[in-house]
C-alpha cells in the first residue's frame, strides 16, 4: 500500500518528468522507487523489531542484533545502486539537453523536428514552407519527420523530448536555441533578430564579435 502511494506521488514529481506541465527528463524514476521501496522496507522492520521486541523482551537481544545487521547491509547496498542509477539518469539528460550542432551550409538554419501526424506539427506545415520561399537564401528551414522509422535516430541525436521541436542553428552549424511546440512565422523572425540575425533586410545580417547585428559583406 505504502509503494502505491509513493508511486503515485512520484507520478505527479517534476522532477520525474511526471505531472501534466513536464517535458520529462529529470531523475530517474526507477531509481528513485528503489530507494523509496528500501525506505519502506526499513520502516517495517523497524515496526517488526519493536512489536516483536516488546512481545519477546531481551531473550532475542543476539537474534535481533544479527537480523539489524543484515538490513542494514542490504540497505546501504540498494542506496549505492540507487545513487549510482541517479547518477547515470543525469548524466544521461545532461548529454540529451546539450547543445547540437549540424553540418555547416554556410547560412543559418532552422530545423523543425516533429511529425506530419500531430497537431501542432500540422500547424508548423504552412509556417516553415512560408519561411523556407520568403527566406531562401538568407536562411535555410529543415522539416524531419521524428516518426518515420529511418529518421528514428535523429530525435535521439538532437535530444528530442518533445515534438514539434525547433532549433536554430547559427552558419557554422552551432546550435543557438531551441523551442518546444508551437511558434508562430513572426516569433520565428523575433527569435532570429534577438539572436543577432535581421533576415528582413535585403543583405543577411550576422552577430558580430560583441552580439550585434552587422550588415554582411557584399
Amino acid at each position: 500500500m505504502e509503494l502505491i502511494l509513493l508511486n503515485s506521488i512520484l507520478a505527479q514529481c517534476p522532477c520525474s518528468g511526471g505531472g501534466s506541465g513536464g517535458s520529462g527528463g529529470g531523475i530517474n524514476q526507477t531509481a528513485l522507487l528503489i530507494l523509496l521501496a528500501l525506505a519502506v522496507g526499513l520502516w517495517q522492520a523497524v515496526k517488526w523489531a519493536k512489536a516483536t521486541w516488546n512481545i519477546q523482551g531481551t531473550h532475542n537481544m543476539r537474534r535481533f542484533g544479527k537480523i539489524g545487521l543484515i538490513v542494514a547491509l542490504v540497505g546501504a547496498f540498494g542506496v549505492v545502486a540507487g545513487t549510482q542509477l541517479i547518477g547515470q539518469s543525469a548524466t544521461a539528460d545532461q548529454a540529451a539537453t546539450a547543445p547540437t550542432t549540424t553540418q555547416s551550409s554556410g547560412i543559418p538554419k532552422l530545423t523543425d523536428l516533429g511529425s506530419k501526424e500531430c497537431i501542432p506539427c500540422k500547424k508548423m506545415a504552412p509556417i516553415l514552407e512560408d519561411l523556407k520561399n520568403d527566406y531562401a537564401g538568407k536562411f535555410n528551414v529543415e522539416f524531419i519527420d521524428v516518426w518515420v522509422k529511418e529518421n528514428a535516430p535523429k530525435a535521439k541525436e538532437f535530444g528530442i523530448k518533445s515534438i514539434p521541436t525547433q532549433i536554430f542553428f547559427d552558419a557554422a552549424g552551432k546550435e543557438l536555441w531551441r523551442h518546444e511546440g508551437y511558434i508562430s512565422k513572426e516569433d520565428i523572425l523575433a527569435k532570429w533578430r534577438e539572436l543577432g540575425y535581421d533576415f528582413s533586410k535585403a543583405a543577411v545580417s550576422g552577430p558580430d564579435t560583441q552580439g550585434a547585428s552587422r550588415p554582411a559583406a557584399n
